[in-house]
């Protein structure tokens, strides 16, 4: 166990060799948040032009606008200078191809359990879902008419956004 993780450790050291965010205020100075996809192959701030510190990012499976993520944007529109947000979901996502079923089977599989009990919020439709989730967020009495809000769907295979909302 002691050595499960020193290839990481040893990144992180070249990585603090120039690291340049200390005494950062952790605000987003683009006044960007982003909620998105957990999928590997999203890189939320390059994605946009964005540099470390220029947003608030909350990842989940299906990008989907969770209580969680709602919590995240009514503290980033209040205390950390968010004035725009981006939803973000994907093409080719797990969650969005695969039903309920198919997902707590292929899950239980691997895990060698029983896991008929666990939830996954899977979307059937990308766009219905999107469309309810930027309501949510329109809709939300904590965050601020004049925050702009826009649905979006990410290509994993151009790397190109297309603004649905």
């Amino acid at each position: 166990m002691a050595h499960d993780f020193d290839d990481l450790l040893a990144a992180n050291a070249q990585f603090a060799e120039t690291f340049d965010l200390a005494g950062f205020d952790g605000v987003a100075h683009a006044g960007i948040a982003i909620v998105t996809c957990m999928d590997s192959r999203i890189d939320p701030l390059r994605m946009l032009g964005l540099s470390p510190g220029d947003a608030k990012i909350f990842r989940n499976p299906g990008g989907r606008v969770t209580p969680q993520a709602l919590e995240a944007l009514v503290l980033g529109t209040h205390l950390l200078h968010v004035e725009r947000i981006l939803v973000i979901p994907h093409t080719r996502c797990a969650m969005a191809s695969a039903t309920l079923d198919e997902l707590r089977e292929r899950v239980g599989r691997s895990a060698g359990l029983d896991a008929t009990w666990q939830p996954f919020n899977v979307v059937e439709d990308q766009r219905t879902a999107l469309a309810d989730d930027i309501a949510k967020v329109r809709t939300h009495p904590l965050i601020p008419d004049k925050v702009l809000v826009g649905g979006f769907l990410y290509d994993v295979d151009t790397g190109l956004l297309d603004q649905l909302i």
